[in-house]
């Protein structure tokens, strides 16, 4: 769907040594660009704490002497989840670090850098609109970059498009399913992070040059799904 389309261009993945981040490195390269990661795990690129104001300037540093430039900026890096009952200060400070501070901050090292018609992608979460008891941490953060997205589409008119994707279940292992947990869906399956990187790769294509400053749920329809006990097999259980 993409070959070449990126080649030589330079895309910068946070959080690209596994999962969705994985796969949109991934489909970067095979597209023909030159792909810099940044994660806390082993990679091929430059590992580091992206909560650490040090570590953003050293790989940015980086980025800007090997290639002078940045096309497009995906920012997938996962904070951690922790709940109202159990997590403390440290660590809710730690997941917006990394889930809203570092991609505003990533963002900023590179203001003087960004190649003619650039795009910035950020990974938010079906929580920024919903949420499980005691995952608190991780909604926050989520809710913070997807606000962040039109903040920054707005600051960066005429110079980055920004945008960002709210994926639902992805099943990082590619699973498939099936049963309940494919047909509770609208779209009758689980995604995958195919799904994810397809929408990010067309949002930095010029095939999407008349968008910025959304944020596209890509949930095989689950938020759009009302619920209600007895409805459609679904049954409250209150035990």
């Amino acid at each position: 769907m993409f070959e070449k389309m990126f080649q030589d261009k330079v895309a910068v993945v946070t959080g690209g040594a596994n999962g969705i981040g994985k796969t949109i490195a991934e489909e970067f390269a095979r597209a023909g660009a030159h792909v810099c990661i940044i994660d806390i795990q082993d990679n091929p690129y430059f590992v580091g704490n992206l909560a650490e104001k040090e570590t953003l300037h050293a790989f940015a540093d980086k980025v800007i002497a090997d290639y002078g430039r940045v096309d497009y900026l995906i920012h997938n890096a996962l904070p951690i989840m922790r709940g109202i009952e159990d997590c403390t200060y440290e660590e809710f400070e730690y997941a917006q670090r990394v889930g809203v501070t570092a991609p505003f901050y990533l963002t900023k090292l590179f203001l003087l850098y960004f190649a003619k018609d650039a795009a910035i992608v950020n990974i938010s979460s079906s929580r920024d609109r919903m949420s499980q008891p005691n995952t608190e941490s991780y909604t926050a953060a989520k809710g913070g970059i997807s606000a962040l997205t039109h903040a920054l589409a707005v600051s960066l008119a005429g110079r980055v498009r920004v945008n960002s994707v709210s994926p639902g279940w992805i099943d990082t292992a590619f699973t498939v399913y099936t049963g309940p947990d494919a047909t509770q869906q609208p779209v009758q399956r689980v995604g995958n992070p195919l799904d994810i990187s397809n929408m990010v790769l067309f949002l930095c294509s010029d095939k999407a040059g008349f968008i910025t400053g959304e944020n596209i749920c890509i949930d095989g329809g689950m938020t759009r799904q009302m619920i209600y006990h007895n409805d459609y097999g679904w049954t409250l259980n209150e035990s």
